[in-house]
């Protein structure tokens, strides 16, 4: 790194100093993750609803386009240095490809199962950083109580996954495949926490790490959108205006810059495996709010995560301080 470059980031936020980062969840942290995690659960809510009328991959094109848009101006107001070359581009490239592949599944998969179902495959992602994070930082070494955790996770998503094959719903004869383009977006989304957490994005802005993510999917999805023939809605209504709405600020905006800015201060296998959490919000969500059917597989399959995250919480904070 150069000289000039070393005196642009001390006059600049985008670096925080090494004792930024902590090594264990206190109650700010807590408090910020049991609120991202209700809004995520209420998010595929939303986002199931606003189907009705806005084709997949253009209803998540533009939200990734509008809150990209409310970045800009908090931004803008806040004076942060968003435009600045610092040496991010490629993992920015990388995390918002990730992002936007993500978020394609999610929608995609919204069309052929229920976002109850969604939500519980979706948050697999954990269980990806909690295997790929001991490759980035030696100190998230998995142990033997972690592992058994991950194994009575997967053990509980694949049980319910058969459902799809076994007993499909008449309503939903394609449910197995909504199920398996979750189960892809969570590999996706736990790729993209891998790739802001090995490269240059670890130590950036958390506006500069969601800024790039959102203007890629926008890209992206927009593009994706047009290839496939999604038909544009030629009259919209409340009915999925309001929950785009709540997709665009409160979910994409707000809770993703409180995820990085979690993401940039705290370790990375505990957040991801407290976020587990949100299948219950989104569970019940999509039961008591679209009327979705509660299953016993589903219901295990959600017993057997929260399972997983107590192991793999609990261990992890046994363990010594991550960096």
């Amino acid at each position: 790194m150069t000289s000039v470059t070393a005196q642009a980031q001390e006059q600049t936020p985008s670096r925080p100093p090494p004792s930024d980062r902590k090594s264990q969840l206190d109650g700010l942290a807590v408090a910020l993750l049991i609120g991202c995690c209700a809004v995520w659960g209420l998010g595929q809510v939303a986002a199931k609803v606003s189907l009705i009328e806005i084709p997949p991959l253009l209803q998540a094109a533009v939200r990734s386009a509008g809150a990209l848009a409310l970045l800009a101006a908090w931004s803008a107001w806040r004076g942060l240095p968003l435009w600045r070359a610092d040496g991010t581009g490629r993992a920015g490239w990388l995390a918002g490809t990730l992002f936007a592949a993500e978020f394609a599944c999610i929608f995609l998969g919204l069309q052929f199962t229920t976002a109850s179902r969604m939500v519980v495959f979706l948050y697999m992602s954990p269980f990806v950083v909690a295997l790929g994070m001991p490759f980035i930082v030696r100190s998230e070494q998995l142990s033997a109580r972690q592992l058994t955790g991950l194994v009575v996770a997967f053990a509980g998503v694949v049980w319910a996954f058969a459902e799809g094959f076994a007993a499909p719903s008449a309503e939903r004869p394609l449910q197995w495949l909504g199920d398996a383009l979750g189960l892809v977006a969570a590999v996706f989304w736990g790729l993209t926490t891998l790739a802001l957490r090995a490269g240059k994005l670890s130590n950036a802005l958390p506006e500069k790490a969601l800024m790039y993510q959102l203007a890629v999917s926008a890209v992206a999805l927009a593009a994706a959108s047009w290839l496939a023939g999604e038909a544009w809605p030629a009259q919209l209504t409340g009915v999925s205006l309001w929950p785009l709405a709540f997709q665009t600020v409160v979910v994409t905006f707000v809770s993703y810059l409180v995820w990085f800015w979690l993401m940039r201060h705290y370790p990375a296998t505990r957040i991801s495996v407290f976020t587990l959490l949100t299948p219950v919000f989104g569970l019940f969500a999509g039961v008591l709010l679209l009327g979705e059917p509660l299953t016993l597989r589903l219901a295990v399959a959600l017993a057997a995560v929260c399972v997983g995250i107590g192991l793999v919480n609990r261990s992890a904070n046994l363990k010594g301080p991550a960096t």
